[in-house]
C-alpha cells in the first residue's frame, strides 16, 4: 500500500486554563512535535504552541492560515506533501477543529486525497455543556448562530422550541459573546415558561459556570454575568 501521511485533528483551549486541564498527555506530546499547522487563525495558533511549548522555535514552525478566502486548491497544496509522508495539524480557534468550525473543509480534503485523519481527545465547548446540561444528551441538534435581528432570532428560538417539544430534542446554539446578554433577553421572552434552559460559560476556565432552569425561574434569577464570556445556550421543551 502506498504511504500517506497523517493529518492530525488537535483540540485547543475553550479560555485561559492550564494544558493538563484539557489536553491529554498523547496529544499534548504529538502537538509539540508537529511542524506544520493548519489554522483558522495564526495569532491563536501561536499561542497555542506557546502554551504547551514546542520542539523547534516558533518560527521554524510553519502556520497556514484557513481564511474566507482560501479554497480546495490552495487546502490540497498544504497537504500534498502528505502523500509521501510525514504529519500535519489542524487546530481551531478554540476547542476541537472541525466542529462548527471552518477545518472541516480541510478534513474531507483529506479523504478525497486518501490521507489518514486522526482525531485527539480535546475540549468541545457543545458536548461538555451537552453533559452537564441534565437535558437530553440522545437527541439534540447545534444550530450555530440564531439571527442577530432580534424580531428575527426570537421567530426562530420559537420555531426551535416547537421542533424540540415535538422530538424531544435538546437545542444547542452559540452567540457572539458581546451578544450574551441579548440572547439570553430573547430566550426568557420567547421561549414558554416551562422549557428548561441551560446557560453554560467559560467553559473549562476558572471562571466556569453553568446551570439549569425553567425559563420561568431564570426570570426570579438576577441576570448572570456572561460579557465577553464564550457561552453555549441550551434549552429542551417540555412534553
Amino acid at each position: 500500500m502506498k504511504p500517506t501521511g497523517t493529518l492530525h485533528l488537535i483540540p485547543v483551549s475553550l479560555g485561559e486554563s492550564a494544558p493538563a486541564n484539557w489536553l491529554p498527555q498523547a496529544a499534548h506530546e504529538l502537538a509539540s512535535q508537529l511542524t506544520v499547522y493548519i489554522a483558522e487563525n495564526a495569532k491563536t495558533a501561536r499561542a497555542f504552541l506557546k502554551l504547551i511549548g514546542t520542539s523547534r522555535p516558533l518560527q521554524e514552525i510553519t502556520i497556514h492560515t484557513l481564511n474566507d478566502k482560501v479554497d480546495a486548491g490552495q487546502i490540497k497544496s498544504w497537504l500534498q506533501p502528505l502523500l509521501a509522508g510525514g504529519d500535519i495539524g489542524l487546530v481551531s480557534e478554540a476547542g476541537c477543529p472541525a466542529v462548527a468550525d471552518p477545518g472541516a473543509k480541510v478534513v474531507a480534503q483529506a479523504h478525497l486525497m486518501g490521507l489518514r485523519v486522526v482525531p485527539w481527545v480535546g475540549p468541545s465547548s457543545i458536548l461538555l455543556s451537552l453533559m452537564a446540561s441534565g437535558l437530553d444528551g440522545q437527541r439534540f441538534a447545534f444550530h450555530g448562530y440564531a439571527p442577530v435581528d432580534a424580531t428575527e432570532r426570537a421567530k426562530q428560538l420559537k420555531a426551535w422550541e416547537v421542533t424540540s417539544q415535538k422530538q424531544q430534542q435538546t437545542q444547542i446554539l452559540i452567540e457572539t459573546p458581546y451578544r450574551n446578554g441579548a440572547m439570553f433577553d430573547t430566550l426568557k421572552q420567547a421561549l414558554k415558561g416551562n422549557t428548561r434552559l441551560c446557560i453554560a460559560s467559560a467553559l473549562t476556565t476558572a471562571e466556569e459556570w453553568i446551570q439549569t432552569h425553567t425559563v420561568s425561574h431564570w426570570k426570579t434569577l438576577p441576570a448572570p454575568d456572561l460579557a465577553k464570556k464564550p457561552t453555549i445556550f441550551l434549552f429542551l421543551a417540555d412534553r
